[in-house]
């Protein structure tokens, strides 16, 4: 594999020799360009540039299969140009090609394959390009071919990196349906060439998210700790407490202070072992707790110092996982629009946690609990229009089959007013309340029931005091609990796929800040009146349920989070096969 890697590198380096003297005759002031900046006597002596046309380009890209998806933006892109060529100018190539080819030899830094990028042998068909000048014909044919094969790998390339390896509407087992980046990948190729302007860095192939960038700063962190030897395991069934003494602290100590690749904690003497004996070496100090309490902290666990349990689990993934991990989720950033808009909500379903944005910062964020694994919380995209306080809930027709039928049949008046519920016909305003004894309980079916079963508001309904809605076909929402315990659990995949919040009168009253008369001693009022009370919002508020089990900070310093959908499982069947 290092030879291969080694003679990979050595045929680079020499194409971009060859290329590198095409710049030069092309971009240098060594008499090749005339002295008023036009076209040099070599160029003019080689005739005008040749031309593509759009028989050439179709055939060119249904020929190479990875060319196919990206022909309708390749035809556009020349059509644009009237077919002129794009990658040369007077004959030579334009700086663009090297760079382009210095961008794909570092495809790995992005968690890309440079291989997957490399369909044309380039320095051959430069050095036969040189060859062949003096012949017409045969210039012109290579000098097309190259054209166009350019601009198929740049189109291959930039939509791998700027909308994903990955279709996430093709996942069978991930429904993603959060609004995408609709790069233009004939305009974004105009960009790069410099014969266009635009608010995206194209020309430089900079990150749209400071997000992937962090990503991409630990995926180099960790590939560096991989190659230094990556980190030890530690003995299953550890149960260490901050203090005690275990040969495992060793290890321990290398996992986590010595983990960039340094030497582990030096090894006691031998005679330190003997009976009675607790050796510094081996003793879990508080230097130790500490940094296991941050990495408890970056894996979203209860920070107790203790190590057992699901700490020793996420301790023990090894390095080539997380690896994978960062890999992962550096591609879904590619999935999301090229930028968010200055407000919006985000709630990243694995991490439990609410993020309120407000001009481009984080204003604040809560814990959220989430759909567990048989409900899952939908991955998409919408705005917030409402502001619901004191919410009926409306009882789920799967609630009354499996769980509530029975209690129904036999009294269905009792059983409604234990629950504080009621049925009712119509919606909204005009919804009437009717007898619960005219509902045929142990026959109707959810087709055949016309009404709504639901709680009235109050401290035991199940949305609590708030709920929040954005109209979505998937029927989600934020909303508030009485079972408040739950926000306690550092895994909170409880629901049946809508989120519930941790501070709702907090974000309820944030998102009417903007509405006259409606401080949080209104909001507060409202509840306790228990009237359902609909407040729209001054402005739409987008939203974004998104799925991210792994991010980084500034510096690169990484969090993890379970997998607990399996859709990172199902992206790698994807992204790596």
């Amino acid at each position: 594999m290092s030879f291969l890697l080694r003679f990979s590198s050595l045929l680079w380096v020499l194409f971009a020799a060859v290329i590198g003297s095409f710049t030069l005759q092309a971009c240098g002031s060594d008499g090749n360009q005339s002295a008023g900046g036009g076209t040099s006597a070599a160029a003019r002596e080689l005739g005008p540039q040749p031309l593509v046309d759009s028989t050439y380009v179709i055939s060119t890209f249904r020929a190479e299969p990875q060319f196919k998806a990206q022909l309708l933006p390749a035809r556009r892109f020349y059509r644009e140009r009237q077919f002129r060529l794009a990658w040369f100018k007077d004959h030579q190539p334009v700086p663009q090609v090297q760079t382009l080819q210095n961008i794909i030899a570092k495809a790995s830094d992005e968690g890309l394959d440079p291989k997957d990028y490399k369909f044309k042998d380039f320095k051959a068909l430069f050095t036969k390009l040189e060859q062949v000048r003096a012949d017409s014909a045969k210039r012109t044919a290579l000098e097309r071919e190259i054209d166009v094969a350019l601009t198929g790998t740049y189109m291959k390339w930039a939509s791998d990196y700027y909308r994903g390896v990955a279709n996430p509407r093709d996942l069978k087992s991930t429904t993603w349906q959060v609004k995408p980046n609709k790069i233009k990948l004939n305009k974004a190729l105009l960009t790069f060439l410099g014969e266009r302007k635009s608010r995206y860095k194209y020309y430089e192939f900079a990150p749209l998210h400071p997000e992937y960038d962090q990503l991409k700063k630990a995926l180099a962190i960790y590939r560096a700790q991989e190659r230094a030897g990556g980190w030890p395991a530690l003995p299953a069934g550890l149960k260490l407490k901050p203090g005690q003494a275990s040969p495992a602290v060793a290890a321990l100590r290398k996992r986590l202070l010595n983990s960039a690749g340094g030497e582990a904690a030096s090894t006691p003497p031998a005679d330190s072992t003997r009976v009675g004996t607790a050796p510094a070496a081996y003793t879990y100090d508080p230097e130790l707790v500490a940094a296991v309490k941050q990495f408890q902290q970056d894996a979203g666990l209860k920070p107790d110092g203790v190590v057992g349990g699901e700490t020793l689990r996420q301790l023990n993934v090894p390095i080539g996982a997380r690896i994978d991990q960062l890999i992962l989720n550096m591609e879904r950033w590619r999935w999301l629009p090229k930028r968010f808009e200055p407000n919006y909500l985000l709630v990243n379903i694995p991490e439990y946690t609410l993020h309120v944005v407000e001009n481009d910062k984080e204003a604040f964020s809560m814990p959220v609990i989430v759909g567990k694994v048989l409900h899952e919380t939908p991955i998409f995209s919408d705005k917030m229009e409402y502001v619901v306080l004191a919410p009926y809930w409306n009882v789920p027709f799967s609630i009354i089959e499996n769980e509530m039928r029975d209690k129904l049949v036999a009294d269905p008046v009792g059983t409604l007013n234990r629950l504080d519920m009621e049925v009712v016909k119509g919606f909204g305003r005009k919804a009437k309340v009717i007898d619960p004894t005219s509902v045929d309980w142990a026959n109707v079916t959810q087709q055949t029931f016309k009404y709504t079963l639901r709680r009235r508001p109050g401290p035991d309904n199940d949305l609590g005091d708030v709920k929040f809605i954005f109209p979505n076909s998937n029927d989600i929402y934020l909303h508030d609990t009485p079972h408040d315990a739950l926000f306690s659990q550092s895994a909170r995949s409880f629901s049946h796929g809508c989120v519930r919040v941790k501070e709702p009168i907090k974000l309820a009253t944030y998102l009417l800040r903007n509405k006259p008369g409606w401080d949080q001693q209104t909001i507060l009022d409202t509840i306790a009146v228990r009237r359902e009370k609909y407040v729209p919002l001054k402005e739409k508020l987008p939203v974004y349920l998104v799925y991210f089990t792994a991010w980084a900070d500034a510096a690169g310093h990484p969090h993890f989070r379970d997998d607990i959908y399996g859709h990172d499982k199902t992206l790698a069947k994807e992204f790596f096969d």
